[in-house]
């Protein structure tokens, strides 16, 4: 079975999926199997359950008269079909990556074209090499649009997802501090975020580009087609200001405030707000999209708890991050109380980055600091340094936290949330 010959039974499907708990009636069912389980022995199961066809990697299981079909790699198979059905789709496909901040730039910039259109884009955190075969696939012919993140860790993981998703614009939110140990430092970072770059301009697509970062700048010199904000001369021409925390974003003398927290989040909302305007959407619509979008997912997140302000980013944290989070957030009127969790996959640059942001918290002069994980343990000697976000539960529970003001910032991996019951 080859992907043309597959592809009209595509065409017939409800949605394509790697989960055997998620299948639907007409779905299509990639077997993957990992080192301690093989999801070929469960095709059969699949196309009792309503399967339309399902794709395993063992020929033994292979049965073509139940539509069960074999291929050498079901990963492989789903990726050049994903790419076959890019081929067809005649819809701009907006693709952007960065060190930080892309998931929360995805969102709004969602929010803000589906004034206008019917956009499809990238659920929750599917991202990599499996997410973002998988996001293509769920585009249907009502689509008129796709915003695709990509995140990687590694050296060509974004030039890989490029030539899959074929966007025909793009961005790159910022060059930071994350994956550091992947990309072999910062330097790496900047080349492996750049594939984006390297595929818009050998496809002549066009680039979104913040003229206020020197290695945005630097990167698209003389490129064209792009797209720009930021400067006096550039694109589109944005001015920050804040209401009670809150990003707001002006715009020829027309004001938008998000629910966002942060002066980082600004250039997210100019990228979103100069591709709104380049896509033919009046500001008014762009103003009602970013006001009403609520973030939901652990990031920039403000919570009202008991009379106080949690702010909750317990998503990601790399140096660049924190640094920004605990800027922005000394700037809050009242008393702060600061729980930061270990930043993690920076190598052998770990303690290094750990003590620096230890040294801008004290230096901050935040009220009350705690740190949760084994490397801000071994910087921090204070008695609220902890090893664990369990840890820290059991210290909550006999002390209460004061501050009006409370920031959570950590590594998806140390979970931070968990103690958001015991604050």
């Amino acid at each position: 079975m080859n992907i043309e010959q597959f592809y009209p039974l595509f065409l017939q499907s409800e949605k394509v999926t790697i989960d055997s708990r998620k299948i639907g009636k007409n779905d299509i069912f990639f077997a993957f199997s990992g080192e301690n389980f093989n999801a070929a022995t469960l095709a059969e199961q699949a196309i009792e359950s309503g399967a339309l066809a399902v794709i395993v990697e063992q020929k033994e299981f292979e049965n073509k008269e139940k539509n069960i079909f074999f291929a050498h790699s079901t990963l492989e198979f789903l990726q050049q079909l994903a790419i076959y059905h890019r081929k067809q789709l005649q819809i701009p496909v907006i693709g952007l990556t960065g060190s930080n901040g892309k998931t929360t730039t995805k969102e709004i910039i969602h929010a803000v074209l589906s004034e206008k259109f019917n956009v499809q884009y990238t659920i929750g955190n599917l991202n990599n090499h499996i997410g973002v075969p998988l996001t293509i696939l769920s585009i249907k012919p009502e689509h008129e649009m796709a915003v695709i993140e990509m995140g990687a860790n590694h050296q060509k993981e974004i030039a890989l997802l490029s030539s899959i998703s074929q966007p025909d614009f793009g961005y790159i939110t910022n060059f930071g501090k994350a994956h550091l140990e992947g990309f072999g430092g910062y330097e790496g970072v900047i080349k492996g975020k750049s594939e984006l770059y390297d595929y818009l301009k050998d496809h002549k697509k066009t680039i979104i580009v913040n003229e206020n970062d020197p290695v945005q700048v630097e990167k698209t010199e003389n490129y064209s087609p792009k797209i720009t904000f930021g400067k006096e001369n550039s694109d589109y021409k944005f001015e920050l200001f804040s209401e009670e925390n809150f990003v707001g974003i002006k715009y020829d003398n027309r004001k938008a405030v998000s629910k966002l927290t942060g002066e980082y989040n600004f250039t997210n909302l100019c990228a979103a707000v100069s591709l709104g305007l380049h896509f033919g959407i009046d500001f008014e619509k762009i103003k009602n999209a970013i006001e009403e979008y609520t973030p939901t997912n652990m990031r920039s997140q403000v919570v009202k708890k008991d009379g106080r302000t949690l702010v909750l980013d317990t998503y990601n944290a790399n140096p660049s991050s924190m640094s920004a989070s605990l800027q922005n957030f000394i700037t809050f009127e009242g008393s702060k109380t600061i729980i930061i969790g270990d930043m993690l996959e920076l190598g052998d640059e770990s303690e290094k980055e750990h003590q620096n942001i230890l040294n801008l918290a004290q230096e901050l002069g935040f009220d009350q600091i705690i740190t949760v994980g084994k490397n801000f343990k071994k910087v921090n000697s204070s008695e609220t340094a902890f090893e664990s976000t369990a840890e820290l539960t059991e210290y909550l529970k006999l002390n209460k936290i004061l501050s009006e003001n409370i920031l959570l910032k950590g590594s998806r991996g140390i979970a931070l949330e968990k103690s958001i019951d015991f604050i």
